[in-house]
């Protein structure tokens, strides 16, 4: 029965339209990636901290599942250092300034970073019931989350922070109409401002994160952090064929600026992370983020807003 479970979660999770998987299929990415509090930073995190953002639109008002694929540290998916010793909490966040307040919209986890209402928590080690499972929190009624007007819709806050031990967890989210399957919340998404992730192994497969760039920006900047040098970092958008920015190496972090061009503001940039081929770099977990001229972090929508960026040569020519 429970080769049976996974086989079926497999499934479920790799058809187009049948959950709302966080990183979604566009982003090619194999997992989100939290480090226990006591692992070096050179393991590729660097605040042993992740925050997510679910949007439910205003639309929908039936009640909604957030749920954890994999949050046990410990078994086929995560990364050991030595033995498994490594707890994890997940606690999800509603009500009045849950994304509102500023702390909670940095890429650090400091100040107020966990406002809002605690709606629900807990913390995992090694157990075997929810390796290569999932965990399920809810059900919450979407009115539980903080209204934004400039999202139409209810905001939840999922907080991940490696508490105790070195090693490495590595889980995905689902948002849910459904308990016992995954079922899309039609309209709805999700986002977070830094990208703490897996890459993947093959080189073949190319992992894509999508900031969303607003009509107050100018200039922005991309910091990304332990990237061991595995291959390049490229940038396309409705009218940025292909740019190649930096790479940081091992337990560093590396900082581009570039401008924004006509035709990409009120848009998504696509951020495409191409691996190298010789020498093959395994287990690599890094750290992504991107800020305005003001030094205000923008997001990541696992959706991405207008759709995924393809290069238009007409809004590119100058004359």
């Amino acid at each position: 029965m429970r080769y049976l479970l996974i086989i079926l979660s497999f499934l479920i999770l790799t058809i187009p339209g049948m959950a709302q998987p966080v990183p979604a299929q566009d982003e090619n990415i194999p997992f989100l990636m939290t480090f226990g509090k006591g692992a070096e930073t050179s393991w590729g995190d660097e605040d042993f901290s992740q925050t997510f953002f679910f949007k439910v639109p205003v639309e929908y008002t039936k009640p909604v599942y957030i749920k954890i694929f994999d949050p046990d540290c410990g078994g086929q998916h995560d990364e050991v250092n030595g033995v498994f010793d490594t707890r994890t909490t997940f606690e999800i966040f509603g009500g009045k300034e849950c994304w509102s307040n500023l702390d909670a919209q940095e890429t650090n986890p400091v100040g107020n970073y966990k406002s809002g209402n605690l709606l629900a928590s807990k913390a995992f080690t090694v157990d075997d019931r929810y390796d290569n499972n999932w965990y399920i929190f809810g059900p919450f009624n979407p009115t539980e989350g903080e209204w934004s007007d400039q999202e139409n819709g209810y905001i939840f806050k999922i907080i991940v922070e490696g508490v105790a031990g070195d090693d490495g967890n590595l889980y995905r989210f689902f948002l849910s109409t459904d308990e016992t399957t995954n079922k899309p919340v039609e309209g709805a998404n999700a986002f977070a401002y830094e990208y703490s992730f897996r890459m993947h192994n093959s080189a073949d497969e190319v992992s894509h994160i999508y900031p969303y760039i607003d009509d107050r920006t100018i200039t922005v900047r991309q910091s990304n952090f332990d990237w061991d040098r595995d291959g390049y970092f490229r940038i396309v958008s409705v009218a940025r064929k292909e740019q190649i920015s930096s790479v940081s190496n091992e337990d560093d972090w590396v900082v581009d600026e570039f401008a924004i061009l006509e035709g990409e503001k009120n848009s998504s940039l696509d951020f495409q992370f191409i691996k190298s081929k010789d020498p093959v770099i395994r287990n690599n977990n890094v750290v992504v983020n991107i800020r305005n001229q003001y030094n205000e972090a923008l997001k990541f929508y696992v959706i991405p807003i207008g759709g995924v960026p393809k290069y238009k040569y007409s809004i590119g020519v100058k004359r």
